[in-house]
């Protein structure tokens, strides 16, 4: 469960660049998301000259350096969700996560997907807005359609991250789907890094299998080409996978990564 830990050290902004060097070529922009200021936190055992270092960022936490047992078990007071993405650099950070959490961990595959800026096919993008059904209307969110997406559980992780709609206009960028008036699918701003998000994307159950989160996928990284961002893909399972290759992006590899069940 969640605690405090007095051996564990919060970074402040200024004092990110220390830890910069361990998360070298790691390909992942809700690492940059938290190294270039825009949200999360990061954590070390030694403040003055850490050897590893913890990034969390939304559900998803980064272990980079020399494997600390303290970093692995340190789960902050003010975390509310019920599950953790915990994500270790190499194969010692892997079997540290497995030894703490044991039973309380399962280890997955998730599938990093290619950062390719010219890949997508502008016109098949479109066309897949354009075959939206009938009854359906694609808006871009608004502090409106951001309060009843907050509002709900199938929806919530499209702005999650985001501290408050104030926080969301400035930096974020989504479009839903409504049928009569209510989102019934999302893409949005997971988080976001210097020129770019990661896309999030959810559809409510009863509107699933109509090409919902395609349409809105597609309507999405238009929007960010239109302003020179990279719309970054992170997949979950081959599902996700068959999704971004429909949109255009192309599978890079499968990586570890533990889902860590947290208890009251």
């Amino acid at each position: 469960m969640p605690e405090q830990n007095e051996n564990i050290h919060q970074l402040s902004l200024k004092e990110l660049p220390r830890i910069a060097s361990l998360f070298c070529g790691w390909n992942e922009t809700m690492i940059c998301s938290c190294l270039q200021g825009y949200m999360g936190k990061a954590y070390v055992s030694d403040s003055i000259s850490p050897s590893a270092a913890k990034i969390d960022v939304g559900d998803f936490y980064f272990f980079a350096g020399v494997p600390d047992r303290n970093l692995v078990h340190h789960i902050p007071i003010d975390f509310t969700s019920k599950e953790i993405l915990m994500i270790p650099q190499n194969e010692d950070w892997s079997r540290l996560i497995e030894q703490v959490w044991n039973t309380d961990s399962e280890k997955i595959k998730r599938y990093a997907i290619k950062k390719e800026p010219g890949v997508f096919d502008k016109e098949k993008l479109q066309s897949y807005i354009d075959a939206l059904p009938q009854g359906y209307n694609l808006r871009m969110i608004d502090e409106e359609i951001y309060n009843q997406i907050m509002a709900e559980d199938w929806s919530r992780d499209l702005c999650s991250v985001f501290a408050a709609y104030d926080e969301y206009q400035r930096n974020g960028l989504g479009v839903v789907a409504l049928h009569n008036g209510i989102p019934a699918a999302g893409a949005s701003s997971y988080t976001v890094y210097d020129k770019g998000i990661e896309i999030e994307i959810d559809t409510r159950p009863a509107h699933r299998r109509k090409g919902l989160a395609l349409a809105c996928g597609a309507k999405l990284i238009l929007e960010c080409l239109s302003r020179g961002l990279y719309p970054s893909w992170d997949a979950h399972d081959m599902r996700s996978v068959a999704l971004a290759e429909k949109l255009g992006y192309h599978l890079d590899k499968e990586y570890t990564a533990y889902l860590v069940k947290i208890k009251d």
